[in-house]
């Protein structure tokens, strides 16, 4: 999932130039898949299929699971493995080689899949997590922890991403959106869970390597090798890193006006865009094909996603600052606040598969969704400082159900402009899109809520008395970890009340900020275009002749 939080519409007359209508052209393209997927339907009774659908979604679940869990287990650990392991300067890094590994690699995952099939590439990224899962258990020190987690984080990336991408190979249009919901709902119990085991992981392996029978196109290792993106890849990976080290440290440990900060931002962007032109102009088989983007209608379900994506995790990260620093609450306690939406998002999203499964139609889902989302996003603000748990409660289900019921809508509304054969690519890229919206809006969040801190701090200065250390405690850049300053730092009452406000103003500007970002959302949705969700399953096309009209039949395993 690509480029820097916005979608760069990209039309070449190469790709348009005696080219047949959209509709023609996917049907040419749908074609050998249909043709593939047959036979093994027809060979099949009934229960034999349904016991495979539900070997095959259970051991989906699971790496899922595993997938979404792995990124925020380890964060409440961070303290107590800094300290065993003697290392401070690991405290960053424990969390960060997880999600920049995870985030950077997603989008090759498509690509590579597409050539070598659905399989091998799901195994070996179970295997990356498993091996990157026992590094971090033995590892002795600090270092071997980092890169445990590393390559944790290339797994995991790749066992999120291969789920939807297998999904949408296994059923049709209309039966992707109840299917994916159910391995959106492990996501959901995932990130709330606790801690991995790696024999889950293995019990996963084992049935995706004896009970997934999908499409394989028996590519030769070297003939598959030459076709690769190699220069996509690298830049891709090499500018999204850049980007994303930046969006990790600034401010943390290095100042954003810092050369190291600055210089990641040029030239991460600088290569992120040399990637477009790779893309555009020169890759025979690009990672993010510009066919994905050639109008407005098939740009903006990946510009939704990314601005619910941005909304969300913006929220989820906040709402628990806003109940420790606002209402007093403890961190286990803040977390429990947080379950109405977490809760609200999984079954919301469930049920939005449900509908576009027996309606066909994912168009009236995605209004519905955004109704609630800026509606929901939009009461924050009339919160008042006095602590009214029943509203943030029913304001957190509202933002959930926004953001549930547009979970998986957008993925199928972009699957659906496209032809079969870029199935992978449109999965792979949503989850790039994620990955970057989510990291921009922790940032712009902090950075909002941080310069309000900063301005607001000449109040607490003048409030808390003449020892300017206590206010200097609550300014921008300290603001988030001295939570715990209010009630330890030996401050009256009215003192806390004091600073409490000071934290409620500067959080609703954050509120504001993610309301007009829900708005945006909204107004893109009209962008839209609706498209009946196809009941047949089409299969997949893949292989390194893919591209091509005449592609033979791919042997099933």
């Amino acid at each position: 999932m690509t480029e820097a939080h916005e979608l760069v519409n990209v039309s070449s007359n190469k790709h348009l130039n005696h080219a047949p209508s959209e509709n023609a052209q996917n049907d040419v393209d749908n074609a050998p898949a249909r043709a593939r997927s047959e036979p093994t339907t027809e060979l099949q009774t009934e229960p034999a299929r349904d016991a495979k659908i539900a070997l095959t979604m259970m051991s989906l679940c699971i790496s899922v699971l595993l997938s979404a869990l792995d990124l925020t287990i380890v964060t409440p650990a961070i303290p107590a493995i800094v300290g065993s392991l003697k290392s401070a300067a690991g405290y960053t890094w424990v969390g960060g080689a997880y999600t920049l590994a995870y985030a950077a690699v997603t989008p090759v995952w498509g690509s590579v899949s597409d050539i070598w099939g659905r399989k091998p590439i799901m195994l070996i990224t179970v295997a990356i997590f498993l091996v990157g899962s026992l590094v971090c258990a033995l590892a002795p020190k600090m270092n071997a922890l980092i890169v445990g987690r590393a390559i944790q984080g290339l797994g995991g990336s790749g066992m999120g991403i291969m789920v939807n991408i297998i999904v949408s190979d296994m059923f049709s249009l209309r039966d992707r959106g109840l299917y994916l919901a159910i391995t959106s709902l492990a996501w959901a119990v995932g990130s709330a869970i606790g801690p991995v085991l790696v024999p889950v992981g293995a019990f996963s392996f084992l049935i995706l390597l004896f009970f997934l029978r999908v499409q394989s196109p028996r590519t030769p290792i070297a003939a598959g090798l030459k076709v690769i993106d190699w220069t996509g890849s690298v830049l891709i990976v090499g500018g999204a890193l850049m980007v994303l080290l930046a969006l990790e440290f600034g401010d943390v440990a290095y100042s954003w006006s810092s050369a190291t900060i600055i210089c990641l931002l040029i030239f991460g962007t600088a290569v992120m865009a040399l990637f477009v032109v790779n893309e555009w102009k020169i890759a025979t088989n690009p990672i993010i094909p510009p066919r994905l983007f050639t109008s407005p209608t098939k740009i903006a379900p990946y510009v939704v996603f990314a601005c619910n994506s941005y909304v969300f995790i913006g929220q989820a990260y906040y709402l628990p600052l806003y109940a420790q620093s606002v209402l007093a609450a403890t961190a286990l306690t803040s977390g429990l606040y947080l379950l109405p939406l977490i809760i609200s998002c999984a079954l919301a999203a469930a049920a939005a598969g449900i509908f576009m499964q027996r309606s066909g139609n994912y168009l009236p889902v995605m209004y519905i969704a955004q109704g609630f989302l800026v509606l929901g996003s939009g009461l924050l603000l009339s919160l008042k400082f006095e602590a009214d748990i029943t509203k943030l409660i029913i304001f957190q289900i509202l933002i959930g159900v926004g953001v549930g019921m547009n979970i998986e809508a957008p993925i199928l509304a972009a699957q659906a402009a496209t032809s079969v054969r870029d199935t992978a690519a449109v999965t792979a890229t949503m989850g790039f899109v994620r990955s970057l919206s989510t990291a921009i809006s922790v940032v712009v969040g902090g950075v909002v809520f941080q310069n309000e801190m900063n301005v607001k701090n000449g109040e607490l200065v003048s409030g808390l008395g003449s020892d300017s250390s206590l206010a200097s405690m609550f300014n921008g850049g300290n603001a988030a970890s001295s939570v715990e300053e209010i009630k330890s730092a030996g401050l009256s009452v009215d003192q806390q009340i004091m600073v409490r406000k000071t934290y409620f103003e500067s959080l609703r500007m954050v509120w504001i900020m993610y309301v007009a970002f829900a708005g945006l959302a909204t107004i893109l949705n009209l962008f839209v275009r609706g498209r009946k969700l196809r009941s047949e399953n089409e299969g997949a096309v893949l292989g390194i002749d893919r591209t091509r009209q005449g592609i033979s039949m791919s042997r099933v395993e």
